[in-house]
């Protein structure tokens, strides 16, 4: 493959080409898309094929089939095709994806030198991935930043659990490595609890579960973790009470170029992503940001999800993604502008200043914040993909929430949940996740708050 592989490459372009991969059906990808647009980039996507945002936005010049199946190659396969100038995964897999055609690129030799090289330049030193990538190993590196954390450790067996119990009340938070959007995350408050998601939680990638993804969800990209047997290392976290907040930050080779902080007024459940946002200032975001963002030498987006502690408001860092996260494709202002800021240093160029999108604190993430939020939803700013009605439409009734054979398995999902003696059970939500559900009246969350208070 031909092509620059320094920074100095878009100045040879009347545009800058950017290659976007994601194997999710996530609005981001898209909204992500016309921003870069806006900004004057030739968009590319690899995505999986059938409906999606990715697929629906006017903003994308060319598509390419992502397979499941042989993942690699297709990302392979769209870099010679386009010959980017950078290439932006948009979903936790595609990063995985990106980072094993690294070492493959390298083992090749000189003919593929130039794919290694592109994927470096996008995304940073990728030596740091298996720091990313480990929830344990991120929250170890942050301590050593100065950054404030919870308590934390591993969850390998039933006698860590015990003696983690003698030094760290209940609730827990428990996580599984290599999961996102809330799925691989659960609030216990047992230790029996607890026990039963250490076993269940490194299981997510079983064959009854990629089978249902691959027929219900159209999504085969399950069916490779499960073939190679992958199991995920689970890290288990104090329960912190107060309330959720997250930066999105964009840097090159180390430098933040961008940050937008918020502060989570709305989200969907106690461990999914956020609906309703107030746009805020935090400096210990900010220099948890900027130190995680050197000590990696971290290149294109990121975000940053904590826990600001009720009673002290200390910020607490309790995971990363090496991805972009909204609010990271709109346009807020100087600093706040992240495409912007990231095109002008690919170019070489100071960033242009260019209006706010709004000036209302309070963002409502189309369409997610604009279900069941009608008490506040009229103070917010309804961040809704203005100019693309393809787009629109795809969102307002996304893939596979409106296919039948969707909506009888979470119907179904709820009667299997209904049945069970403490009332959980597994459905599907609109991003096609898989979780489980507690339809009593209590949620953990709930009974740790009360057992707070006593």
């Amino acid at each position: 493959m031909n092509r620059c592989t320094t920074v100095i490459c878009p100045k040879e372009r009347a545009k800058i080409r950017v290659l976007l991969t994601g194997t999710n059906r996530w609005a981001l990808a898209a909204r992500l898309a016309m921003s870069l647009n806006d900004v004057g980039c030739e968009v590319f996507a690899v995505c999986p094929s059938g409906p999606s945002a990715l697929a629906r936005t006017q903003a994308v010049r060319q598509r390419f089939r992502y397979s499941g199946l042989r993942p690699l190659s297709s990302l392979e396969s769209a870099i010679r095709a386009v010959n980017p100038d950078l290439v932006i995964p948009t979903c936790d897999r595609g990063v995985e994806h990106l980072h094993e055609l690294y070492l493959e690129a390298k083992s090749r030799g000189p003919e593929s030198q130039a794919i290694a090289e592109l994927i470096e330049l996008s995304l940073g030193e990728p030596s740091n991935h298996s720091l990313i990538s480990s929830r344990y190993d991120l929250l170890v590196m942050a301590q050593e930043e100065g950054i404030r954390v919870p308590r934390f450790g591993r969850a390998t067996s039933d006698e860590e659990l015990n003696r983690w119990r003698e030094q760290v009340p209940l609730p827990w938070v428990m996580k599984a490595d290599g999961t996102w959007g809330g799925q691989g995350v659960r609030i216990v408050d047992s230790l029996e609890a607890a026990m039963t998601s250490m076993d269940e939680l490194p299981r997510r990638f079983r064959f009854h579960r990629a089978v249902k993804r691959m027929i219900v969800n159209r999504d085969s990209f399950w069916l490779r973790p499960w073939w190679q047997g992958i199991r995920r290392p689970v890290t288990v976290q104090s329960f912190i009470h107060g309330r959720p907040a997250n930066c999105t930050a964009v840097c090159w080779k180390g430098q933040l170029l961008g940050l937008i902080c918020v502060e989570v007024v709305r989200s969907h459940g106690a461990t999914g992503p956020a609906s309703i946002v107030r746009i805020v200032e935090n400096r210990d975001m900010r220099y948890a940001a900027e130190r995680l963002a050197s000590r990696l030498m971290l290149s294109g987006f990121f975000g940053l999800d904590f826990m600001i502690e009720e009673g002290t408001n200390h910020v607490l860092l309790i995971e990363m993604n090496a991805r972009p996260t909204p609010p990271c494709y709109l346009r807020l202002g100087e600093g706040r502008d992240l495409p912007a800021a990231l095109v002008a240093k690919l170019a070489g160029q100071p960033a242009p200043k260019r209006a706010a999108a709004t000036a209302n604190r309070l963002i409502a993430y189309f369409p997610l914040g604009l279900r069941g939020n009608e008490d506040i939803l009229p103070r917010c700013y309804q961040d809704s993909p203005r100019g693309d009605a393809q787009l629109l439409a795809e969102l307002s009734n996304p893939f596979p929430d409106r296919t039948l054979l969707f909506r009888f398995v979470q119907w179904f999902g709820r009667k299997r949940s209904q049945s069970q003696p403490d009332g959980s059970g597994v459905w599907a939500d609109s991003e096609g996740f898989e979780e489980a559900r507690n339809d009593s009246e209590e949620t953990p969350v709930q009974r740790a708050k009360k057992a707070a208070r006593r």
